[in-house]
């Protein structure tokens, strides 16, 4: 593999990992497996079959718990702690073997890219939530999931125009999650309100207000 297709692939991975790790790690298995691609040495393990058998599960896990409004958010936050260190590695690993400081280097850029994907789709589902409907969970989660498949693929066989769209994701992801936090914060705080957690400031009797004005002196008086 040259230059490109190795940054393509770790990149990818890690990209993908924030977003949908099982799907990533037995699509990568499957296809390394079937001879679409060779993985790296380091990522040869991702074909064996017990690893293959372990992601389809968890992906047939999170198939379902990824459509159910407010057990999605509870599995985004779970999956904050396994996402972000696991796209880390895969990036380390899929760059082969490598100096240490190569190894570092990508396992920091894995890391932040799945950071980023994963509070994207966390905080966007977060939003999703308050909408009564299912559907709209339903809709977010495939298209998710054909996201990471369609995006892997990319990476795997156009590596030039993965890069140049993750790039624009990148320039996407920087611009939305401040919007998006912004919106949480003002969506806790009215859940806050709701559920008596967020008091509003206490209103002074019209005693204390008359009190604490300030006096006027009649110059005319005496």
């Amino acid at each position: 593999m040259d230059a490109v297709n190795i940054i393509a692939l770790s990149m990818g991975a890690a990209w993908a990992s924030g977003i949908n790790l099982y799907a990533t790690i037995f699509m990568l298995g499957y296809m390394g497996m079937t001879g679409n691609i060779t993985l790296p040495d380091e990522l040869q393990m991702l074909s064996n079959p017990m690893v293959m058998a372990a992601a389809g599960f968890m992906y047939c896990v999170e198939f379902f718990a990824d459509k159910i409004p407010g057990i999605d958010s509870g599995w985004d936050s779970i999956h904050t702690f396994i996402r972000i260190p696991a796209g880390a590695m895969l990036a380390a690993s899929a760059v082969g073997d490598v100096t240490p400081a190569v190894e570092l280097s990508a396992a920091l850029l894995g890391g932040s890219l799945a950071a980023g994907s994963h509070a994207t789709k966390a905080g966007s589902r977060l939003l999703i939530n308050t909408s009564p409907e299912p559907v709209s969970n339903w809709g977010a989660s495939i298209g998710e999931d054909l996201l990471v498949i369609g995006g892997l693929w990319a990476a795997l066989n156009h590596p030039v125009l993965f890069l140049i769209a993750l790039v624009f994701f990148i320039v996407l992801m920087i611009w939305l999650l401040p919007r998006l936090w912004r919106l949480i914060k003002a969506l806790c705080r009215r859940v806050g309100s709701w559920l008596g957690m967020c008091e509003p400031p206490p209103t002074l009797p019209v005693e204390t207000l008359k009190a604490d004005a300030p006096k006027v002196v009649n110059k005319d008086s005496g």
